[in-house]
């Protein structure tokens, strides 16, 4: 079905219509990417030591930790290869392969047997699954985030692709919402087919990006650079050759999303096992601090439009590393409505605020012929370290007694580094989508 462009859509090198389009259909593919995500996150915390692991006793937390932080180490490669599909055939095809990838593994986790049944067969195919949910995610976020950004206005490239994350937001709740009448189901039946239903619900929601998404046309940026012919045929060698610094410098940044692990995977071990919160409550304080974020993040994208986005960037880093002790010490309080008042404090308000702002903050460092290069392969090895966090903070006593001091030192270097390495770049919200990553 055609569709038609306004003048002023044209001079703007904008389809009429589609930023709003472009940003639903990255807010649903977020949302069932982190759907995805969370579930998995809090199935490693709660369920999948009993289910995969129940012979490792005192290691088991770490080893269903580590299966958590599998899905980091397939990004990087899955980031080089749908990196280069994305910026030489298009942002649109490999976000529709993303989306069936992610749903059909999912899907397939709920599938497989447990330990009892075929041994170590069971953590082995729940490790391949989470490879290929690494893959998936490789692609999603920074071609949703590429793609809106390219079909936004000059002046509101933040708040658009602020949705892209804040479908995350969307995701945790649905899955947090799903995933609590399941812990209060007896153990029988919740550690046999009750924990298996949230990874099969995800075709729900796939089934509705899909049809969103396959309506999608290419961004201006991107159908202007084919027909100039200005399609790199080798986007990684182009990315290293004039933007390493950038990679760098996202990777870097990239760090801070190691504070959303902590607060969705690691705070929910730490308060079943340090302060003996019930595993509802906490998912309730999720849901609680991400319906805040649902309004708090699209609200930061205005005002990173306003002012620029690296300081809204940084005070999101720097906020989260003080706000982060002040969450985890208010799960020790026996508060709920202290655990509320902590958890929006820091997520919803501080956190946020990077959250809201890195995609446009990071593809805004790249030119239209490597950015989806450029952003998959930088995010990527970054969120290295947020599929890791638990399974190193675990590691280092982050979930016995006292441990919140653990966490709270490795937030706050994790935000640190982030930080500086955003004081770093160029601010760039000024500068005209075609002019980005020119040097």
């Amino acid at each position: 079905m055609s569709q038609t462009t306004s003048p002023a859509a044209q001079a703007s090198g904008v389809h009429g219509g589609t930023p709003k389009k472009a940003a639903v259909a990255s807010f649903l593919g977020s949302a069932v990417e982190y759907y995805d995500f969370f579930i998995f996150g809090s199935a490693a915390a709660l369920i999948f030591p009993t289910v995969f692991f129940p012979n490792a006793d005192a290691n088991a937390a770490i080893m269903s930790f580590a299966t958590f932080g599998f899905a980091y180490v397939a990004r990087p490669v899955g980031a080089v290869i749908l990196g280069h599909f994305g910026d030489r055939v298009g942002r649109q095809k490999v976000l529709m392969f993303t989306l069936v990838l992610m749903g059909a593994s999912t899907f397939l986790i709920g599938c497989l047997p447990d330990f009892n049944t075929v041994g170590w067969w069971a953590p082995a195919l729940l490790v391949l699954a989470r490879l290929c949910q690494g893959l998936s995610a490789a692609g999603e976020q920074a071609g949703a985030s590429s793609m809106t950004l390219e079909h936004a206005p000059d002046n509101r490239r933040a708040f658009f692709t602020s949705w892209t994350l804040t479908g995350t937001q969307g995701g945790q709740i649905l899955a947090a919402l799903v995933f609590i009448p399941v812990l209060a189901l007896p153990d029988e039946i919740k550690f046999g087919i009750g924990w298996r239903i949230p990874f099969w619900l995800s075709a729900l929601v796939v089934v509705v990006a899909f049809f969103i998404r396959r309506t999608l046309h290419e961004p201006p940026a991107f159908e202007e650079a084919q027909k100039s012919a200005q399609i790199s045929k080798l986007p990684v060698a182009d990315l290293l050759r004039g933007h390493w610094q950038d990679v760098l410098r996202v990777i870097c940044c990239a760090f801070i999303a190691a504070v959303s692990t902590v607060f969705g995977t690691l705070a929910i071990s730490y308060a079943k096992t340090v302060a003996g919160v019930d595993g509802s409550i906490t998912l309730w304080l999720v849901v609680g601090a991400n319906l805040v974020a649902l309004g708090t993040q699209p609200l930061f994208g205005m005002l990173a439009d306003r002012i620029g986005r690296k300081p809204v960037f940084i005070y999101g880093a720097l906020a989260s590393a003080v706000l982060t002790p002040v969450f985890l010490l208010s799960l020790e309080s026996g508060s709920i409505p202290l655990m509320f008042l902590a958890a929006i404090g820091m997520f919803s308000c501080g956190y946020a605020a990077s959250n809201a702002v890195w995609p446009s903050f990071y593809a805004e460092m790249f030119s239209t012929k490597v950015r989806f290069s450029g952003l998959a392969i930088g995010t990527q090895l970054g969120f290295l370290m947020a599929g890791f966090a638990p399974a190193i903070v675990a590691a280092m006593g982050g979930i016995k007694p006292g441990g919140w001091v653990q966490i709270s030192i490795f937030t706050a270097v994790i935000c640190t580094v982030a930080a500086i390495s955003a004081s770093t770049a160029k601010e760039s919200f000024k500068v005209p989508t075609k002019e980005l990553g020119l040097k």
